[in-house]
């Protein structure tokens, strides 16, 4: 009795219970990956590492098409009422479309260079009087440096100044190719988005017909709606830089800047980029404004700071959202992560990729509702985006 109570299972002679424990449990075989999926892993991680080698150095032409893309998207409603309305074969649709754009493009080059090249004899020959103004301590320039010791800084730096003025040819080459560089990049996102509007339908067209009859009307109708996104995103940044040429222009022309016009043009162009456009523009503003007079700098400085918070903050989130169909505070995050990514190209992107993610994700989450509408909307309203 008194084994039996103590232990139920007997210890085996010349065994400890933990080996005896140890004996009995089954024994788990080792399992051995396959040598294929070993070696398929190796490469699926040498694969990635090339394709981010290969997007690496391929960048430039990367965002290169991207741009390209969105200029062809923003010209094809263009085109398509041309060859819809006029009946025009589509490639001399995209020819007059392109060809205006490209006439606008010239005049507004022709605009800024005309007067620029006109003045640049006049600059070269009014530098000497600056100089002497400052140094006498006459004019606006000269009050300014005196007040500051600019002008005893000049005086004492003088030699200093002309050796690192003699060095200015290597920066000049380097400008001059910076230029030549955007041109040429200029005039590849041409060609691409060119080619693009003609050849775009045909490459969809084969694209969608490889998805199922339902899927592919479902994509198209996105689809559509997205380049609505884009072309409204454009429409209203276009919008936006008008109001803020048409303001200089008349602050301009109040405190008598000398080519208020050309200026205003000028921070209208620049405006066209977001949050820091405005600023740019503002610089070139302010710097000719205090060649005229110290109190139209003034002025000047302190309208384009009041007008750099209205546009951020009240024009750009309110014409956006109407024209993307964002509210104001998506606008504005999709602004700032986009600056914070990729600079000024995500700033300019930011908002049409921002529209295109939530056509996207709306109309997924009407699919998953099983209450897909007969059209995608845009934005939190309940009636399509037509």
């Amino acid at each position: 009795m008194g084994a039996e109570e103590g232990s139920l299972t007997p210890e085996p002679a010349g065994i400890p219970m933990a080996d005896a424990a140890r004996i009995a449990r089954p024994s788990r075989r080792r399992e051995h990956v396959p040598v294929r999926t070993i070696a398929t892993t190796i490469g699926m991680v040498l694969a990635t590492v090339l394709a981010l080698w290969l997007i690496q150095q391929v960048q430039r032409t990367l965002i290169w098409i991207v741009i390209g893309v969105f200029f062809a998207v923003a010209a094809s409603p263009a085109v398509s009422f041309l060859e819809r309305r006029l009946h025009f074969r589509r490639s001399l649709a995209a020819l007059v479309v392109f060809l205006g754009i490209f006439l606008v493009l010239a005049g507004l080059l022709a605009v800024f260079i005309t007067p620029l090249a006109r003045q640049a004899g006049d600059l070269a020959a009014a530098v000497p009087g600056w100089a002497a103004d400052i140094r006498a301590g006459r004019g606006p320039l000269g009050g300014l440096a005196h007040r500051f010791h600019v002008d005893q800084y000049l005086r004492n730096n003088e030699a200093t100044l002309r050796s690192n003025f003699s060095r200015l040819g290597a920066p000049a080459a380097h400008f001059v190719a910076l230029i030549g560089e955007g041109v040429a990049a200029t005039l590849s996102i041409f060609v691409l988005a060119f080619l693009m509007v003609l050849q775009g339908p045909r490459i969809l067209d084969v694209a969608f017909s490889q998805l199922e009859p339902e899927h592919e009307t479902r994509v198209r109708r996105v689809g559509a709606d997205c380049a609505k996104a884009v072309t409204g995103y454009i429409t209203g940044n276009l919008l936006i830089s008008v109001i803020c040429g048409l303001a200089t222009w008349i602050v301009l022309a109040v405190m008598g800047v000398p080519f208020a016009g050309v200026i205003a043009l000028f921070v209208a162009v620049a405006d066209l980029v977001p949050l820091i456009g405005a600023t740019l523009g503002a610089v070139v503003a302010v710097i000719a404004a205090l060649v005229h007079s110290v109190p139209a700098a003034i002025v000047v400085a302190i309208w384009f700071l009041i007008y750099q918070q209205v546009e951020n903050h009240l024009l750009q989130p309110v014409i956006l959202s109407r024209t993307v169909n964002l509210n104001p505070l998506t606008v504005l995050i999709s602004i700032l992560l986009g600056a914070e990514l990729a600079g000024i190209l995500g700033t300019l992107l930011a908002i049409p990729i921002a529209g295109i993610i939530q056509i996207v994700v709306r109309d997924l989450y009407d699919v998953r509702r099983a209450r897909l509408r007969p059209e995608p909307t845009i934005g939190a309203d309940e009636v399509p985006a037509s």
